[in-house]
């Protein structure tokens, strides 16, 4: 049973690494082929395993970010590092975030950001408590910095529009969003001792991208169940391949995940479609 546990992390060690190296390196079309091939033939006889490292590196290495982040630097010279809320401020954020529907020009919706700013400081800086010491050491643009990465609210001064409207678009509105029901399907995943404790952890993004690969996951394994039965759970549900599709993306360098599409017939995927002797289409890249 060891050395069987032992195999089978190795191969899922190997797979991980073969496909990030893939994509570092500058590998012949006819390599890639040989090696799409035999991780193919992997899945066949181990598929639960293999589609779960393919998987993993897909999400983990193949995916640029889940969020964007960057350094704020205060007028105090302080340096923060800001990435979007915690759901747990995030909550707080947006009831603040409200009163901007009572603005009736800029100065009183600058004036509600800059209130919502200050709740984002318990988990950038908890130092910064009050009005006067936020407005000590941030200044307007530095204001709409921390806003756009903190709850994607992109404000632009140098547009004619008021800022009330350019904040409407960017805040989201919660009345829509089934919160409860994400975070209940999100702590099933048992790693959280509570809700609250589930919310100081996560953001948004983090949040709907752990949902969205607990959800591939869990269809990977009804798809091999249902494969079992002779069921091709894929054809059956209208989802795309997504072995083809993660051919598609390696053989494009990642610019296609359709098989069918153009960027993904290239060298020798062109050959086997009956594109020339293997050199594409011959277009040009802009």
């Amino acid at each position: 049973m060891k050395s069987h546990s032992v195999f089978c992390l190795t191969t899922v060690v190997h797979t991980v690494k073969s496909l990030t190296a893939l994509l570092q390196l500058e590998t012949s079309q006819d390599s890639l082929t040989h090696f799409l091939a035999n991780l193919q033939l992997n899945i066949q006889n181990r598929p639960g395993l293999i589609t779960w490292a393919v998987l993993f590196w897909y999400n983990g290495v193949m995916a640029t970010t889940i969020y964007e982040s960057y350094f704020l630097t205060l007028m105090d010279g302080t340096e923060l590092y800001i990435t979007p809320l915690k759901i747990k401020y995030m909550r707080e954020f947006m009831k603040q975030f409200e009163d901007l529907k009572n603005a009736s020009n800029d100065a009183e919706a600058i004036e509600v950001l800059s209130k919502c700013s200050l709740i984002t400081m318990r988990q950038y800086c908890p130092k910064i408590k009050t009005m006067e010491d936020f407005e000590d050491v941030f200044d307007l643009p530095s204001i709409y910095e921390l806003l756009k990465c903190s709850a994607g609210i992109n404000i632009k001064p140098e547009q004619d529009e008021p800022v009330k409207k350019q904040a409407e678009k960017g805040g989201s509105n919660w009345d829509e969003l089934d919160l409860a029901k994400l975070e209940s399907e999100v702590f099933l995943l048992g790693i959280w001792k509570d809700y609250e404790d589930l919310e100081t952890s996560l953001s948004m993004p983090e949040l709907v991208a752990t949902l969205e690969s607990k959800r591939e996951l869990d269809y990977q394994e009804k798809k091999f169940l249902a494969a079992m039965q002779g069921v091709d759970l894929d054809q059956q549900s209208g989802k795309n391949n997504a072995w083809e599709e993660m051919k598609a993306r390696v053989f494009s360098g990642g610019q296609a995940s359709d098989p069918n599409d153009i960027l993904a017939l290239q060298g020798a995927n062109a050959a086997k479609a009956g594109f020339g002797l293997g050199n594409g289409l011959g277009y040009e890249k802009w």
